[in-house]
Order: structure tokens, then sequence, then C-alpha cells
């Protein structure tokens, strides 16, 4: 999605990839889940994989987790995006963010058998992808929480054309 806002001219903030300099050596994340799950450092880095392995099987070390990472996940964010004069998109895959209410929500929808297909197609294994998508929010949830909803069920041109049509309305 963030390809679709940027290549529109949108300067875009993606979670997942601030997510990850929270995590590597030097980021203010590091050395709380490296002494929490030491079984996941590897070679002096987090091994996201094995980390992914252990807490997407369990729900309380997810929220341990998440309540090392997302405030300063969203710390980052908020730093960014006060740099930037004009529209942001920030990609979030939470629903209770750490950015405040204030902020509108986009959802780009998808069914569930579209996001497994393609979770499967950037390598995760079916029960990974189905065990991550059971963590998350349901389709219901994210629906009754957007402000606008942009679907996501067909080719990326047609995302990019629907995207194109509503850019002039935000």
């Amino acid at each position: 999605m963030r390809g679709v806002f940027a290549s529109l001219g949108i300067v875009t903030i993606d979670s997942d990839r601030v997510g990850h300099l929270v995590l590597t050596p030097g980021g203010s994340a590091f050395p709380q889940v490296a002494r929490r799950w030491p079984e996941v450092v590897r070679d002096g880095q987090i091994d996201r994989t094995a980390l992914a392995a252990v807490v997407f099987a369990n729900p309380e070390e997810l929220a341990t987790l998440e309540s090392i990472t997302h405030p300063r996940i969203f710390d980052t964010i908020r730093h960014r995006v006060e740099e930037v004069a004009g529209s942001v998109v920030v990609e979030i895959p939470v629903l209770r963010h750490g950015l405040g209410e204030d902020w509108g929500r986009i959802v780009v929808d998808s069914r569930d058998e579209t996001r497994l297909e393609r979770a499967m197609n950037r390598g995760m294994s079916k029960k990974d992808a189905q065990d991550r998508i059971a963590r998350q929010p349901s389709r219901s949830e994210w629906l009754a929480a957007a402000d606008l909803v942009i679907p996501n069920h067909g080719s990326e041109n047609e995302l990019h054309s629907t995207v194109m049509t509503l850019i002039p309305k935000l």
C-alpha cells in the first residue's frame, strides 16, 4: 500500500519498517527484547522469525513484545510526522495505536482468503499465516473502525486505480 501512496507523492511511513528499526542492534527496543527472549538473538541480532514463532504462539508473549516495542514505534512515527509539511499516510497494522484518536483511519480491506494467499506468496507457511491472522483483529473489527475503506480484493493495478480516485477526496 505504501508504494501506491508514495507513487502519488504522498509521504508514507510504514510502522513495520519502524518496528524493524527499533529491533536492530542499537535500536531502542533491542536491549529489552534481547534480555526478555535471549533465545532469539543470533549473531548479535534479533532473529525476527524466531521471535515471531515465540510471540505468535502465545498471546501473553505477544502482549509483552507489544508493550516493549509499540511505545518506541509510535514515538518514532510521531517524530517523523512532525518533520513533514503536508499530508502523511502512516501504515499501522493494529487497531489500537499510540498516535491518538484524532487520526483518521483508512482501512485497506481484503478477504481473509486473500490475506492468507498473499502471506503465503511472501514466503510464510500456511500455518504461520493462519496463526498470525487469527491473532489479529477480525475483518469486521477493522471495517467497524474505519473512517474510509479501500477495497483490495484484486490486483495491484486495481488498488492503484481505486486510490487515485480517492486521493482528491482526502
